[in-house]
């Protein structure tokens, strides 16, 4: 009789005692996530699968992470499992993402379909796509993590928690089209670049947060961007560093939400929040946005960050991107007005995020490596905040600022815009009082101070964070500032100062704008701190306040 523990957790069923490969346990040695992908990778065939001669063959690396959804374990996102337990795009797949983006003449021609009342097959068979390469069997980069803070990080402090799935990284995909009949080459260079228009916009699971996207320019991109930064890198659950795209998507939404829930209610703000970047509605399901990201790292370096608070010493993952390319998908159709309109409301969004504070991890508060080097002299501190800058060509996406009432004018435009485009655009409600969450964007529920400083070491606000800001008033570890496993109410922010001169936006060498964004409570400490940066010389309310 065979004994039920020795059946692999990959055809177990996900119930308690049996497998849990989704559940976060604190050990990595507990997590049987990792021992599944073991098991999988145990038993994997030696040999990649290939193609035969009669198929027509290309190959395209994925920038990221790629994921199809099988559906055989509930909770649980894995990979669809082929031939000699590799994983694959299944053709089916393959072919649907051809026939989206063929014109009529050539989705008859190539896919087949209906005319009249006569069923015609197609010329081309769709055998979907392999691994070519062996760095996606790494056991350690299979297991997955997706983490939903938007609750945690928008509105009150919320639950929030991770979950695991499994997914391939940085795969050399190989895909496989036939022909039922002889075509030429210039026919197979047409069927070829249908397949890559495809591909462009993303295949496999979560598409929009920068998974499935190929290494090629998307022909859907509404909105390039370029850009640079340095930071906190996030975490998988072995504690190993990675870079991770989708943190893109996660900035974007997150301030899309705070935008809109400072100008209407709490349900129409994620009702469009939903519309733009996707999610879940409740019993309504899935819901797959109009907008999208793709991410390409063309200069990345990662490293660790060792410091010894004690005697033991602990190491964070940190990252060193000299140049990447952000673009902003198109996930769906829209008429050249939604889409003109789309690129003017995610220009600004872009504008907003760089000016006020950056992605990923840390983003609150400047990286104290270029701001604060002294923090670290004793080398017992953890690395804190992260910088972003535009490079060439998307200097132009820089807020200029001749004067500090430029920041004013920009703020005071953006929420202009969102009003419009929520009661206008959209026929939606506005609501006077904003949402009722932590840091919505409205003008009576956040303030946003700044002032000039002449080079990186010239920041005044981040020695407040780590002692006193007037005596013996401090802010360090308050419900302001925040603390371990506490969201705060400030943003920090150092951000290139630019300026137009003669008709062209320049670089004023050195200096930034140091800028304060405080979604004050009622607390005493923080109306103390709020009275004390009105009564200085150095920041100036620049928005919001009441």
């Amino acid at each position: 009789m065979v004994d039920s523990n020795s059946v692999p957790l990959m055809f177990r069923a996900q119930i308690e005692s049996r497998s849990q490969i989704q559940r976060l346990i604190p050990r990595q040695e507990d997590q049987q996530a990792y021992t599944w992908a073991k098991e999988w990778m145990d038993g994997i065939g030696a040999k990649n699968p290939e193609f035969s001669d009669k198929i027509q063959v290309k190959s395209y690396p994925m920038t990221w992470r790629f994921i199809t959804n099988s559906g055989q374990d509930e909770g649980v996102i894995r990979p669809v499992i082929g031939a000699r337990g590799f994983p694959y795009y299944p053709g089916a797949s393959m072919k649907g993402a051809f026939l989206r983006v063929c014109s009529p003449q050539q989705a008859l021609k190539y896919c087949g379909g209906t005319v009249r009342t006569e069923t015609k097959p197609g010329l081309l068979r769709f055998h979907g796509g392999y691994p070519q390469n062996e760095d996606w069997k790494d056991e350690d980069r299979l297991v997955d993590v997706v983490h939903p803070q938007e609750n945690w990080q928008v509105k009150n402090s919320g639950g929030h928690s991770a979950f695991i799935q499994i997914s391939l990284y940085k795969p050399l995909l190989m895909f496989g089209i036939s022909s039922q009949k002889p075509l030429d080459d210039t026919e197979w260079e047409i069927i070829w670049q249908i397949w890559e228009k495809a591909l462009g916009r993303g295949i496999g699971s979560r598409v929009s947060a920068g998974y499935g996207q190929p290494k090629i320019h998307p022909e859907n991109a509404l909105l390039t961007v370029h850009l640079k930064g340095q930071g906190l890198a996030s975490q998988l659950i072995n504690k190993d560093g990675e870079f991770r795209a989708n943190m893109f998507k996660a900035a974007l939404r997150g301030h899309t939400l705070r935008l809109l829930g400072g100008v209407t209610t709490e349900s129409t703000a994620e009702q469009l929040t939903q519309s733009l970047w996707g999610g879940f509605a409740g019993a309504n399901g899935s819901i797959v946005g109009k907008l999208g990201i793709a991410f390409q790292a063309q200069n990345l370096e990662l490293d660790d960050f060792t410091y010894t608070p004690n005697s033991r010493p602990f190491s964070m993952p940190i990252y060193d991107l000299k140049k990447g390319q952000l673009d902003i998908l198109v996930m769906g159709n829209l008429s050249e007005e939604e889409r003109t309109e789309h690129q003017k409301l995610v220009t600004q969004l872009i504008k907003f995020t760089l000016l006020l504070g950056g992605f990923g991890k840390s983003w609150r508060r400047i990286d104290h490596r270029m701001f604060f080097d002294e923090y670290f002299d004793k080398g017992n501190k953890p690395m804190i905040g992260c910088h972003w800058e535009l490079i060439p060509p998307s200097i132009r996406l820089y807020c200029p600022v001749q004067e500090l009432t430029d920041i004013t004018k920009f703020l005071n435009n953006l929420h202009t815009r969102i009003k419009n485009w929520v009661r206008q655009t959209q026929g939606k409600q506005l609501s006077p009082k904003g949402a009722n969450w932590r840091e919505a964007w409205h003008p009576n529920k956040v303030q946003v101070w700044g002032r000039i400083a002449e080079d990186e070491f010239d920041s005044r606000a981040v020695d407040w964070f780590h002692g006193n800001y007037s005596g013996s008033r401090t802010i360090k570890q308050s419900d302001l500032t925040g603390k371990m496993g506490k969201i705060g109410r400030i943003w920090h922010r150092m951000y290139p100062r630019y300026i137009v001169v003669e008709g062209r936006i320049k670089r004023v060498p050195q200096e930034y704008i140091e800028l304060l964004t405080i979604f004050p409570d009622s607390s005493p400490q923080t109306q103390d701190f709020l009275g004390f940066l009105a009564q200085s010389t150095e920041f100036e309310k620049l928005w919001g306040g009441g």
